[in-house]
């Protein structure tokens, strides 16, 4: 069983471990290097920051969001992060982080989450598309991978969102 509780300080070392995992898998991010916490704390809003801890409490999932844009017009409109562990996929991890992150969103005034998926990532892809995410673009070639097993091969990227039930009624 899962239990989705929010993120604390104490969690970051465990955090880190599966964000390096997906930086090390090459299909979970740009990024070649994870943040120190300082960086990841000032970066990301202060609702939905939750982990997923198993039965034995170990961290075995991350979500959280950052603003894209610091424009009044564009409160409402988060890009958010969601990770599990290698040896949590597939067991509904993901699928109980991005519920309750929804519900935090969604209590928070949030009207868009947006976030950007590489094609190949197709858990991903279908875990938000269960959750009602839709595709509204894709970026072809946007960025060259300079780690992992993709390092120095142009990658698209698909862009999805959910928007709020609310329609932007805040």
């Amino acid at each position: 069983m899962t239990l989705v509780r929010a993120l604390e300080r104490a969690d970051w070392a465990a955090v880190e471990d599966i964000y390096r995992e997906g930086i090390d898998g090459g299909n979970a991010t740009f990024e070649t290097e994870t943040p120190t916490w300082d960086a990841f704390d000032r970066s990301k809003t202060r609702f939905g920051r939750l982990v997923a801890v198993d039965d034995a409490h170990a961290v075995v999932g991350w979500v959280a969001a950052s603003p894209v844009s610091t424009r009044p017009a564009y409160r409402g409109v988060v890009e958010h992060s969601l990770y599990v562990s290698s040896r949590a996929q597939g067991h509904g991890v993901g699928t109980a982080l991005l519920r309750a992150f929804i519900a935090m969103s969604e209590m928070s005034g949030v009207w868009t989450i947006q976030s950007s998926v590489f094609p190949e990532n197709t858990a991903s892809l279908r875990l938000h598309e269960a959750l009602g995410f839709r595709e509204v673009g894709r970026r072809e070639r946007i960025a060259r991978s300079l780690v992992g097993p993709w390092a120095g091969q142009w990658r698209d990227t698909v862009l999805i969102e959910r928007r709020s039930s609310m329609n932007g009624r805040t």
